[in-house]
């Protein structure tokens, strides 16, 4: 018997320093932040040109991922620039 290994990630866009701030999460980081980039996805992040990585964090559990995703979106942005800056300064 075998295990899959999944991994889910919540992650941080913006488009400048002090600028918008996007949280997302996806089952695969690479592909979600090239479409970002490359405007591939309508909607907040190519209205506002959110293309910028500047957080992520990785679960293994799906549930995980939505759980903290949904919390993040409810946090005061201060909370969620502390975060950033913790983890890239």
């Amino acid at each position: 018997m075998y295990s899959i290994n999944h991994q889910y990630y919540v992650y941080i866009l913006t488009n400048k320093k002090n600028g918008t701030l996007y949280i997302g999460m996806t089952n695969n980081l690479e592909r979600r932040i090239y479409e970002h980039k490359n405007k591939l996805i309508d909607g907040f992040t190519n209205r506002y040109g959110l293309d910028k990585l500047v957080f992520v964090e990785n679960y293994e559990f799906v549930q995980d991922a939505i759980t903290r995703e949904k919390r993040m979106k409810k946090w005061k942005r201060q909370w969620k620039i502390n975060l950033i800056e913790v983890d890239n300064p």
